[in-house]
């Protein structure tokens, strides 16, 4: 299958090299066209525009850092995917994007005869390293069925919830429990720390019982070797969690967790640390190394 991938960041670039491992023809677009060069080295097809990427394309994967970037390569006057003949292919926007802007995705395709789904992802840089990704898919069921041997070939779980949109509303459920996991994880570490206990011994008993959490698992042991470098970026955790609290208004729920999460990450990024993984949360309280 021909196949064009927008965004090769360090999930993107993961998910590229997966495809290209199953037999398929690659083409690749970034804003920074030197993330793609060993991709390109391996046998991926350079293209200049989001456009030209259709244009070579059967279906068209999307992974950018925000909605107002997902927005530009998708609506870019001469140069967007819009802008290609898109009749007969599939779009698949796997950003955390706004469900709102899925749903007009979903609209233009369809009046140009395309379609799309919207297909969020969670597992952070080791899913897309170990091909071991969560999908949260919205859109047509036949349109699903199409793409399912590719998300197989990046993720271990992948489930269509509805419409356009919904995959969208999943990812934000998703991102609300791990604000919550993460601020109960540094906590749990500044306390056992303050406390005089092993942190290692401390996460070690925790996994085996009901404190047992990805978060724990996955970025536990990186703050313990104080490496804060990007699996996911604070400054696009705190994206996600504004799109949360902005469909939460929309429906008239309170989430205070979520919204105290994001004035820490907020905290967090003022600090200079917009560009370390979400795990350097820790250093909110560990303040010798703020704005290291």
């Amino acid at each position: 299958m021909k196949i064009g991938f927008i965004g090769t960041g360090v999930m993107g670039h993961a998910i590229v090299g997966h495809l290209m491992d199953a037999g398929h023809e690659l083409f690749v677009y970034n804003r920074t066209k030197s993330k793609t060069d060993d991709l390109v080295a391996n046998g991926a097809i350079w293209k200049d525009t989001p456009k030209e990427i259709t244009d070579a394309s059967e279906i068209v994967f999307t992974m950018v850092g925000y909605p107002q970037d997902v927005e530009e390569v998708y609506y870019g006057d001469a140069t967007g995917i819009f802008a290609s003949d898109v009749n007969g292919k599939i779009l698949v926007d796997l950003t955390t994007s706004a469900p709102s802007l899925a749903e007009k995705i979903s609209q233009t395709a369809s009046d140009n005869g395309a379609d799309s789904l919207d297909a969020p992802v969670s597992g952070g840089d080791l899913g897309a390293k170990n091909g071991t990704l969560t999908i949260m898919v919205g859109g047509e069921e036949a349109v699903y069925e199409k793409v399912l041997p590719l998300f197989e070939k990046m993720g271990e779980s992948y489930t269509l919830h509805g419409s356009a949109g919904k995959g969208q509303h999943t990812k934000m459920a998703n991102q609300i429990m791990i604000a919550g996991t993460m601020t109960g994880m540094t906590e749990m570490l500044v306390y056992a720390d303050k406390t005089g206990l092993s942190l290692q011994k401390v996460m070690d008993t925790l996994a085996g019982g009901a404190a047992a959490n990805w978060s724990m698992s996955n970025y536990g042991p990186r703050i313990l070797k104080e490496d804060y470098s990007p699996g996911f970026f604070v400054k696009h955790f705190i994206k996600d969690l504004k799109i949360a609290l902005d469909e939460a208004q929309k429906l008239s729920l309170e989430l205070p967790n979520t919204q105290l999460a994001t004035q820490f990450y907020e905290k967090l990024a003022d600090h200079g640390n917009e560009n370390d993984g979400t795990q350097a949360l820790i250093k909110l309280w560990w303040t010798d190394q703020t704005n290291s």
